[in-house]
């Protein structure tokens, strides 16, 4: 005799309980209490513990959001990318997180935190919400499969449970860091529900520096550079400034996480594409040579590379000067015009071999994933499954280092959790 287990009946159900899930979570049981008859909504997530990639950004503090945040600051449709902005701003998160007791500050980076700087306070707020809009979170469940059918989904989970469920918000995330969770299932649940996947690809990662090159030995070191990505022909693809942190593998840090998706894409399109490092951003080559001409004549018997510490820390100054191709300790008042002008250009655009990237297990997103265009953006609702509602990373956006996806996946949740709801009551759809 064969036993079956019943299938269990929910409103709404939330696919993945990171930000982006907790927040649609949240907003969709509030939505349905205001309308005086709360539906059943619950949020179901593979992890055994909740919110690992909240715990663990911004080193532990979780950097809420940003102070100024632009559609400029991400990568993808910048028309729909501030659409979905405008309708939960910074101001927005600032209050949502005041009301749930969470306080932010602001850094002088324009970063916004927690004022107690422990990013448990954010998990345990939003959970706590989610609690207080009557959802239920079912942590180490996961969902292995999304079938639609006449009157909403059937869900597999991996225990061999099956939920019925009339709306679905998919909030599965990318592929960055998958020990937290987030292995990229949820493209292919997505992929078999209509949706068209953009390739994805690791985002603000760490780039890879060739072996044995000299750059390696400066693990620790950290300087404000300007990084820049150029054709094979030399044409700037892309540039961003900030802070470099030099490791024992290559380098990571603001400049070099922002810079990564766009080499990335550069050398997929063009294998002779390239970065450079500026160490004096700002600054350009007459002005460079002119310090470098009035330190040879105030002080003509320093090293060369002690002038360099003009814009870099001691430890870079003399890989730079071996860079021009002139010993380390050579003499600034020595130099030949052509050895001078050979240290301005290393000092304005050092060519650094990089090799690779470290990948999804220290990506802080993923670039690709479902395009924008197949999503109603004032609603976050699939336009290939009705009641199918999609937010966060499984979206083809990424933001820049500093809160910005943070921000993403606050606005896109909350929208896809309050027309979830209305979906489901047959609301009149417009975006609040």
């Amino acid at each position: 005799m064969f036993y079956t287990r019943p299938v269990e009946q929910v409103d709404i159900a939330i696919v993945g309980a990171g930000a982006a899930g907790l927040m649609a979570a949240i907003f969709a049981g509030r939505e349905s209490a205001a309308r005086g008859a709360p539906l059943r909504v619950v949020a179901f997530d593979g992890a055994p513990r909740l919110g690992a990639k909240i715990l663990i950004s911004g080193g532990g503090r979780c950097n809420v959001t940003h102070d100024v945040v632009d559609p400029a600051d991400f990568n993808g449709s910048h028309n729909q990318i501030a659409k979905v902005l405008r309708t939960f701003p910074v101001s927005g998160t600032i209050a949502f997180f005041e009301d749930l007791g969470v306080l932010l500050k602001r850094e002088e980076t324009g970063k916004l935190f927690p004022v107690n700087d422990r990013a448990r306070t954010v998990l345990e707020a939003l959970i706590a919400a989610a609690v207080s809009a009557r959802v239920e979170i079912r942590s180490g469940q996961r969902i292995e499969r999304v079938v639609a059918t006449d009157g909403g989904f059937v869900i597999t989970a991996g225990d061999g449970g099956t939920v019925a469920a009339r709306a679905v918000v998919l909030a599965t995330g990318g592929r960055s860091v998958p020990k937290t969770g987030s292995d990229g299932h949820g493209y292919a649940m997505v992929s078999r529900l209509g949706h068209t996947i953009a390739p994805t690809f690791p985002a603000l990662v760490p780039l890879v520096v060739r072996n044995a090159y000299w750059t390696r030995r400066l693990s620790g070191v950290s300087t404000d550079v300007e990084l820049a990505v150029r054709s094979a022909s030399g044409r700037i693809l892309e540039r961003q400034r900030g802070s470099l942190l030099f490791t024992h593998f290559g380098i990571s840090g603001p400049a070099a996480l922002d810079i990564s998706r766009h080499w990335i894409v550069a050398r997929r399109d063009d294998e002779g594409a390239a970065l450079t490092i500026n160490f004096a951003p700002g600054e350009d080559e007459r002005a460079v040579d002119s310090a470098l001409v009035a330190a040879a004549r105030e002080t003509p018997r320093s090293h060369a590379a002690s002038v360099l510490r003009r814009w870099v820390p001691e430890r870079l100054a003399g890989g730079l000067v071996e860079s021009a191709g002139m010993a380390a300790d050579a003499i600034i008042g020595r130099l030949t015009r052509d050895e001078r002008r050979g240290l301005v250009a290393v000092i304005l655009a050092l060519p650094l071999p990089i090799i690779g990237d470290r990948g999804f297990d220290y990506a802080e997103v993923t670039a690709g994933g479902v395009p924008l265009d197949e999503v109603r953006i004032s609603t976050m609702e699939s336009r290939r499954a009705p009641r199918l509602f999609l937010c966060g990373e499984i979206l083809d956006v990424d933001g820049r280092i500093g809160g910005y996806n943070f921000q993403w996946a606050w606005a896109t949740g909350r929208l896809a959790g309050i027309h979830a709801a209305r979906a489901v009551w047959g609301g009149d759809g417009h975006t609040p």
